[in-house]
């Protein structure tokens, strides 16, 4: 029995949605801490550098892989919204200056663009292969 191509599209979306926020809480959902340096007293994190960077290898890896199996039309909205969300959730609980809405709005820009270039390269080279 094979599945139509909505079947495939909705439990695609739904597995897609699910590894995106899958991604945020591995990488960086369990950091909430911020350091402080003692010298200076400046503040920084939550995230380190490491995390941030294994969280977009990540996401690289999972839109190219689901841009060979659907749609990269689906692939893009679903990560953008399915990480926005997520990400935005947890920046709003811990922000009293409202800051939150610009990094939201960066990283919905910068997911849309990303998962989109994955996607529709990933699509196209797998196309190609005879």
């Amino acid at each position: 029995m094979t599945a139509t191509k909505g079947t495939r599209a909705l439990f695609g979306g739904v597995f897609l949605t699910a590894a995106t926020v899958g991604s945020w809480l591995l990488w960086l959902g369990r950091d909430t801490e911020y350091t402080v340096d003692a010298q200076t007293g400046a503040t920084s994190g939550p995230y380190e550098p490491w995390q941030v960077v294994g969280l977009v290898l990540t996401l690289v890896v999972l839109a190219a892989l689901a841009g060979t199996r659907l749609s990269p039309w689906l692939v893009a909205p679903v990560m953008t919204v399915a990480f926005t969300a997520v990400w935005t959730w947890q920046a709003a609980s811990r922000d009293d200056s409202g800051l939150w809405a610009v990094g939201a709005i960066l990283v919905l820009l910068g997911m849309a663009v990303g998962s989109t270039l994955v996607s529709v390269s990933a699509r196209r080279l797998s196309r190609r292969r005879p």
